[in-house]
């Protein structure tokens, strides 16, 4: 079967989609030595296939990995700043992943890797309606009635938000731990909405993604979502 030539270079690890059509219209890549302008190029898969004259990483079946991110790496291949990043910090053996989202650098928890680019683009779309659970230390008055509110939906500085659910866990003194679900996750989303109702983030962890756990993984620790867990959550909805 055929495929889209920027899905295909995606498939293979070396860049996301977005990077290949990107690369594909700056005439980087050739087909059977020539050389192709169009995005919506189709292959099968068995052509020469080549990004700045070398030959694109043999596609490997796709792979997801579960990572517990600690605070103080930004989640980026490089940074302008010179930041420690995840991509620095991940264990020996990984090859070049690319993460589903990210966490913001002073946040932790949860992080999923894949080594396909357009499997991270897939999941990471809102129509997926994927749940992100989180649990969140806030600091100030707590108004019940506002919390509540956000299920409904709030717009902050211009920018709409969908629907927060943010639940009280336990409290001491003026700081507060919630349990908040979201669907969507927008930059620093849950930062801004507190801060919309007068609550300051003190600490954020990322307990799940969709069907994807946190559960006991140490921070930085590394660990591979088995292939039948992969077809059985995935499978159907995403054609791996």
């Amino acid at each position: 079967m055929s495929e889209r030539l920027a899905k295909f270079m995606a498939r293979s690890g070396v860049c996301s989609r977005r990077q290949a059509e990107e690369f594909i219209r700056q005439g980087r890549v050739t087909v059977n030595g020539d050389v192709v302008d169009s995005p919506a190029f189709n292959v099968e898969g068995d052509e020469k296939i080549l990004l700045d004259g070398e030959k694109l990483p043999q596609k490997e079946k796709v792979r997801l990995w579960l990572y517990h991110k600690p605070v103080g790496l930004v989640t980026t291949h490089r940074d302008e700043k010179g930041r420690p990043t995840v991509f620095d910090n991940l264990p020996e053996g990984l090859p070049r992943v690319i993460s589903v989202g990210r966490l913001d650098l002073n946040s932790e928890g949860l992080l999923l890797l894949t080594n396909d680019g357009e499997l991270s683009r897939r999941l990471e779309l809102p129509s997926n309606g994927w749940i992100r659970r989180y649990r969140v230390r806030v600091h100030g008055t707590v108004d019940i009635k506002k919390l509540q509110a956000l299920q409904n939906g709030t717009v902050v500085d211009g920018v709409a938000y969908g629907a927060v659910r943010a639940e009280i866990d336990s409290r001491n003194g003026s700081n507060t731990w919630l349990t908040v679900t979201l669907a969507e996750g927008k930059n620093r989303e849950i930062r801004k909405v507190m801060k919309s109702v007068g609550l300051e983030v003190s600490r954020l962890i990322r307990l799940s993604y969709g069907p994807f756990q946190l559960g006991s993984l140490r921070r930085g620790e590394v660990r591979e979502v088995p292939a039948k867990v992969l077809r059985e959550q995935l499978g159907s909805k995403f054609e791996l």
